[in-house]
């Protein structure tokens, strides 16, 4: 047999490179590590034997030069070169069963635990509608991206193949992990500790069990929404993992302003223009409302700023079945004076109508 292959080194490897083979075979293949299997612990005594023929000058020179091997005199000591074990046994800084075998342990709880159904994650979109729209209610689309379950390998992640062997774990149905210079092995994960595997990644999803779609999604919007309520649409998130219940849909509305309307509550307010003449002599006026024009009597004598409410003619009835009412506000507009005959009339009428309107006012 010849040690510089089964280290895997050229004829040329230096002694820092021969340290290194030897540890890294020696982690995989020494009895403790895989105990009652004999392949491994024949290996491990040709890795063994290959490493102190090769490490000390005198034998490799030898080795190279002949092709033998000086057998020793002294039984040699197999794997524990290049390993600490040395830890303390007693007292508060000597570790315990667990401590030295956390990282396994964690990491197979982990390893079981990976099959458990996991509830989809929610999502959240956001609708913006204008504000006759949010009055009057119904349905209306929004288009949302979200994970479901990939179609091609069902929500598996993975497609029935031909039996072979696991290549992360080399068909040993296990993987090694370190703590310091201590070795321990855990199932692997890929093959669930067989080392034979018999699917494939899904090509598809690669192995997410998830893939994304688009599609567009009907809001039922009530009437009267206001700006910024978030709607609950329960089941349409991301799918769950591993038969996992969906997630929900969340959708904020967004309501734009209305140029006319202001809201307060479940009234509308609505400041309305109103001439001279018509504040002092009374009108019957049109407004805007909801459902379209309404007709609203100023009567004689209305002062800026005077309001008047309109019962049910605000947002429309919620669940209370309450309905909000029409507030309107007075806003006397002067008028423009154009011409000479314009302003005599106003300043005859201050003549004729000569009340003092800051009566009452202090000095």
């Amino acid at each position: 047999m010849d040690f510089y292959v089964i280290l895997g080194l050229e004829r040329t490897a230096t002694i820092a490179d021969i340290k290194r083979a030897y540890r890294r075979l020696a982690r995989r293949y020494h009895p403790d590590i895989n105990p009652g299997d004999r392949m491994a612990e024949t290996q491990f005594r040709e890795i063994a034997e290959a490493y102190e023929t090769l490490s000390d000058p005198e034998r490799r020179r030898r080795y190279d030069a002949l092709g033998v091997v000086q057998v020793a005199t002294e039984a040699g000591t197999f794997g524990f070169e290049g390993f600490d074990f040395s830890v303390a046994t007693s007292g508060s800084s000597a570790p315990t069963f667990g401590d030295l075998f956390a990282d396994v342990l964690q990491s197979h709880g982990r390893w079981r635990e990976e099959g458990a159904p996991e509830r989809g994650a929610d999502l959240h979109q956001t609708l913006t509608l204008p504000f006759e729209a949010a009055m009057r209610g119904g349905e209306h689309l929004v288009t949302v991206t979200r994970q479901e379950h990939c179609r091609t390998c069902r929500g598996v992640g993975r497609l029935d193949t031909s039996e072979s062997r696991c290549m992360p774990c080399q068909g040993s149905g296990a993987v090694r992990s370190m703590r310091g210079h201590m070795v321990f092995a855990k199932p692997c994960e890929h093959c669930g500790g067989t080392g034979r595997v018999r699917q494939t990644r899904c090509v598809t999803c690669g192995g997410q069990k998830v893939e994304m779609r688009t599609e567009s999604v009907n809001v039922l919007i009530p009437a009267g929404l206001e700006d910024g309520t978030r709607i609950r649409m329960g089941g349409l998130g991301h799918a769950g993992r591993n038969g996992g219940e969906h997630g929900d849909l969340y959708v904020v509305v967004h309501v734009t302003p209305h140029p006319l309307f202001r809201r307060e509550g479940d009234d509308l307010h609505l400041t309305l223009p109103i001439a001279i003449h018509e504040a002092a002599l009374g009108a019957k006026i049109e407004i805007p409302s909801l459902e379209g024009t309404t007709r609203l009597r100023v009567p004689p004598g209305t002062q800026s700023g005077q309001r008047f409410r309109l019962r049910d003619r605000g947002v429309p009835a919620g669940p209370d079945g309450r309905r909000g009412d029409l507030v309107i506000e007075a806003r006397l507009v002067l008028p423009k004076l154009l011409d000479e005959r314009s302003k005599e009339l106003l300043r005859e009428f201050g003549r004729i109508n000569n009340e003092d309107v800051r009566k009452g006012l202090g000095k």
